[in-house]
């Protein structure tokens, strides 16, 4: 429709209308003046609550004899006998319309909104930006809506070219306000007929000029209070730009009516490409099948089911029997059969105030449809269990040695106990033995030489000398983050697997240096029952030397008339107990051995898995965490919480 384009009136034979004459948006200012000046106020204009914006004077009358263009149309029959080319605006303006209604009928939107609002946020290191581009979209656009009333009401009327919907809207708006004719397209700009004041901020949401807003038919439909009603451009439309036009408009309305027609109803291309993405959208879809006029018979009915079958097919629940869904009947736009009833329906809708906020729902349920293979999968519960952690733990203390170093120890202590309680004689021995070992040691390479008995207790040089198996480091991180993954959708697993792996970097050399600084120059602490049986080894053999000079000296006749038994009883009793006493000692070692053995193996398995937390399961368990929010903000805008 173009901007000097009148309502009809010279195509309709009713009324001479100049040429430069159109019908202009009012925002219903006019009709209150002259409500006022019917009531003798012309003289006290109440003030505005609101900020209308520019208002043009100028508006377009209704030819005489349009009602009969509207027939079932109540509204349009006191116009009959009108002076022609005058418009009465008598009766009740909108400006009684206040639009204060709840932003949110039920409460759920708005968590669900929020959740998705921290979702994206929580995200966005971790998605592509297109993956969370429609996210982000639906947010603008609730934010957007948000802005305006949700008690007003924004359906806009959409369908092929020839369906008859710019007909069938200005039926529902009681006035020619939509060219509707044999041209093609019929429809070439989206038009606005609005049941309210308040609704400028909407229509330049949707890009709806001034030049192309309309009033509806006087008297004002009361049960249409609210409601704001598009004619948009044909779908199907050769014209560059009216699909695109179409689409954006039809992702910013609160609901639609689809026309069709008898011809065209099972269009492949009308039900894949709009009908069939509408299948969320069920509550505030409305389908039409127009023109029943032209149908003989029972071929309206046939030509219904027909229709409801395919509506079906594309998944699209139907409102049947009480159910929510879209609502699919058949009128005339032409005659005004049935008219009426869609007009209830957009009533009760309008009434409601609830489209807008089903409308965005809607939204939401089809981004989270489309995001949940990125924050769900199906393959069980996922997370870094305790049996992982100490599994991890076990590898990383293998690797480090700490089971061969507690039982190096643990020998170490025995002999040194042997060393501690055994007979000088056997002192003398082992001194020997361990000077060969010694000067074996020598002969390996410096750094063999330099390592001590205990494995872990590194070189007394600066580098520390790598022992840790790599290999079994390396295994361990991959096993843990296979098994940390297990569960989890593919991006927040491949996040896990790259904490897993950063952290695995280096954590061999780093298990060396903690290990080195748990055993550097640390001995242990010698029991004081050694040095007590040491000192009975030594009491023993002060008195095994002085029964051996008793002996000789009573060989010799120093020792005249002294038992010679008794020096025999002291070399003999101090061969036998010293012996004795070493192999008990030997034996009370062996406990203190093993408690020994395990804390060295228990030192150096703290300190291997405090650097395997450290650097590879606190990041992990902080992916873990986050992908544990991240869920359960899914979860809440999902509607599930």
């Amino acid at each position: 429709m173009t901007a000097t384009e009148g309502n009809g009136g010279n195509e309709n034979g009713g009324g001479d209308r100049a040429a430069g004459d159109r019908h202009t948006w009012d925002d219903g200012l006019i009709a209150r003046r002259a409500h006022w000046r019917a009531g003798g106020r012309a003289a006290s204009r109440p003030a505005r609550a609101v900020d209308e914006g520019p208002v043009e004077e100028a508006v377009s009358d209704i030819p005489h004899g349009a009602a009969g263009f509207f027939p079932g149309f109540p509204g349009l029959s006191g116009l009959s006998g009108e002076e022609p080319g005058r418009r009465s605006f008598g009766g009740p303006p909108y400006a009684v319309y206040q639009a204060g209604v709840r932003s949110f009928t039920t409460g759920t939107l708005r968590p669900r909104l929020e959740a998705l609002r921290q979702l994206v946020g929580l995200s966005r290191s971790r998605l592509e930006g297109r993956t969370l581009a429609g996210a982000a979209r639906v947010l603008d656009e609730a934010d957007a809506r948000g802005r305006h009333p949700y008690g007003h009401t924004v359906v806009a009327v959409a369908g092929a070219t020839g369906s008859g919907k710019s007909t069938l809207f200005n039926a529902l708006a009681g006035a020619p306000l939509s060219e509707a004719g044999i041209r093609r397209p019929t429809t070439a700009t989206p038009l606005a007929c609005a049941w309210t004041d308040h609704a400028d901020g909407l229509l330049d949401r949707l890009g709806i000029p001034a030049v192309d807003r309309r009033n509806p038919g006087y008297p004002y439909d009361p049960a249409l209070r609210g409601l704001v009603l598009l004619d948009l451009p044909d779908h199907d439309s050769a014209v560059p730009g009216h699909r695109e036009r179409v689409d954006r408009l039809l992702g910013l309305v609160d609901a639609v009516v689809w026309v069709v027609d008898p011809e065209k109803y099972a269009d492949a291309v009308l039900h894949e490409r709009y009908l069939r993405p509408l299948a969320g959208y069920a509550e505030v879809t409305f389908v039409v099948l127009n023109q029943v006029d032209r149908l003989p018979g029972e071929a309206a009915d046939q030509v219904l089911d027909d229709l409801r079958r395919l509506l079906d097919e594309d998944g699209l629940a139907l409102g049947e029997h009480g159910e929510p869904g879209a609502a699919v009947l058949a009128l005339s736009a032409l005659t005004g059969e049935g008219v009426g009833e869609l007009r209830e329906m957009l009533g009760r809708l309008t009434a409601e105030s609830g489209a807008a906020e089903r409308r965005l729902s809607a939204d939401v349920d089809g981004t989270m449809t489309r995001l949940r293979p990125q924050y769900v999968a199906d393959s069980g519960p996922a997370g870094l269990t305790e049996r992982a952690r100490a599994e991890f733990e076990d590898r990383l203390a293998e690797a480090a040695g700490a089971g061969a170093a507690g039982k190096a120890a643990e020998r170490a202590w025995l002999r040194d106990a042997e060393w501690a309680c055994g007979t000088p004689w056997g002192r003398l021995r082992g001194r020997k033995g361990r000077a060969g070992s010694a000067g074996t040691l020598a002969s390996r390479t410096p750094a063999a030489a330099e390592r001590p008995e205990i494995p872990g207790a590194r070189a007394r040089t600066v580098a520390v000398e790598e022992v840790t198996a790599r290999p079994v480091v390396e295994e361990a991180v991959r096993t843990l983050g296979d098994e940390a993954t297990a569960g989890l959708p593919g991006p927040w697993a491949q996040a896990v697997r790259e904490a897993a792996g950063w952290g695995g970097r280096g954590l061999a050399e780093a298990v060396d240096e903690a290990v080195a600084a748990v055993t550097a120059h640390r001995r242990p602490i010698r029991p004081v029952w050694w040095s007590m049986v040491a000192a009975a080894q030594v009491t023993l053999l002060l008195l095994q030397v002085v029964g051996v000079l008793w002996l000789l000296g009573a060989v010799a006749g120093v020792f005249v008339g002294a038992a010679w038994w008794m020096p025999v009883l002291l070399v003999m009793g101090g061969a036998a107990v010293g012996p004795a006493l070493a192999w008990g000692s030997r034996v009370a070692a062996r406990g203190p051995a093993r408690r020994h053995g395990r804390s060295v193996e228990g030192r150096l398995r703290e300190a291997a898995a405090e650097c395997g937390r450290g650097r590879v399961l606190e990041p992990v368990a902080a992916e873990l965490a986050r992908y544990g929010e991240v869920r359960a903000q899914y979860v809440i805008a999902a509607g599930g919480g």
